[in-house]
């Protein structure tokens, strides 16, 4: 997969090509920059498209509806054009752990492309755990409506700070001291939209990943970083190219 920007600069959608992760996935090369890749990149992985040219006006992939239902509906419609080249698959042969304070990631050898995700955060979210296993149908299904999410204090500093102008309760999940300020589309819907967002940051690998992923209270962060040394530096080193 690549990112075409403005074109004028063409580079891989890989993790090599991260500058930043602070609030969310931002790809570049030199001064030309993309940010928030990740829903639109999970899209594309979770419904099994792995060639892609992706085109792009402007410095960010826009939020949409805060999840990448969108994204996923339009790739459903348009369909899948099966090409005459093997798919590159991420088959690791023995398990990988990468940590960031109490923040996990655990890599290891599956037969199917699984997610196990634990997150905890202060009520009233709380503690939510999902095992899911990911293919186009339950990623449309179960992962691709869940919506980015936050603290309704920490958006009111956001805004103090003269950012996320374009945030409302259509487009982020926000909890109140009370609970979430408008109906969740599922009952755990932070830990499917972490999921989603996982999803999308291992699109960075530049292979399907074949291989169970388990993380416990991870981030844009350690994703990114473990992709990085998942893949080392001149190619795919842990893949393999097999037929889809």
């Amino acid at each position: 997969m690549r990112f075409r920007l403005n074109d004028a600069v063409e580079f891989p959608a890989r993790a090599d090509f991260v500058v930043d992760t602070r609030r969310a996935t931002m790809l570049g090369s030199g001064e030309h920059t993309v940010s928030t890749v990740e829903h639109l990149l999970s899209a594309i992985l979770g419904m099994g498209v792995d060639n892609a040219l992706i085109r792009v006006d402007g410095p960010e992939i826009p939020v949409m509806d805060g999840s990448s239902k969108v994204f996923a509906d339009e790739i459903a419609r348009a369909g899948l054009l099966t090409q005459r080249e093997p798919r590159l698959r991420f088959i690791p042969t023995e398990p990988y752990v990468f940590r960031d304070g109490d923040k996990t990631l655990i890599v290891a050898p599956s037969s199917t492309f699984r997610i196990r995700m634990i997150v905890d955060y202060d009520e009233p979210i709380g503690a939510q755990y999902r095992d899911i296993e990911i293919d186009p149908l339950t990623y449309a299904e179960e992962i691709a409506p869940n919506r980015t999410f936050g603290f309704q204090h920490e958006v009111e500093a956001l805004i103090r700070r003269g950012l996320a102008q374009g945030g409302t309760l259509e487009n982020a999940v926000v909890f109140g001291p009370d609970g979430p300020l408008a109906p969740l589309r599922s009952s755990d819907e932070p830990c499917r939209h972490k999921i989603l967002d996982l999803v999308g940051d291992l699109a960075l690998l530049g292979a399907y990943p074949q291989c169970e992923v388990i993380a416990i209270k991870s981030g844009h962060k350690l994703h990114c970083r473990a992709v990085r040394e998942l893949r080392p530096a001149g190619g795919a080193a842990r893949a393999a190219a097999v037929s889809p």
